[in-house]
């Protein structure tokens, strides 16, 4: 496995016009010493809040 963090997304059905999306980020530790940097990075608004905000605004359009 190495330094390898996995990243697990679902799509939950909650009405017939919207969905939920969980992110679940896990083993961050795997990424070795240091690797609460790395937890620091996916949580800051820079790390995953910006992705997941970008992923949102490209579904409305």
């Amino acid at each position: 496995m190495g330094l390898t963090s996995e990243v697990e997304v679902t799509f939950v059905v909650e009405t017939p016009d919207q969905t939920r999306v969980e992110l679940e980020h896990r083993h961050l530790d795997r990424h070795g010493p240091g690797w609460e940097s790395v937890r620091d990075g996916v949580e800051d608004e820079a790390g995953w809040p910006l992705y997941l905000d970008r992923y949102h605004s490209l579904l409305q359009g």
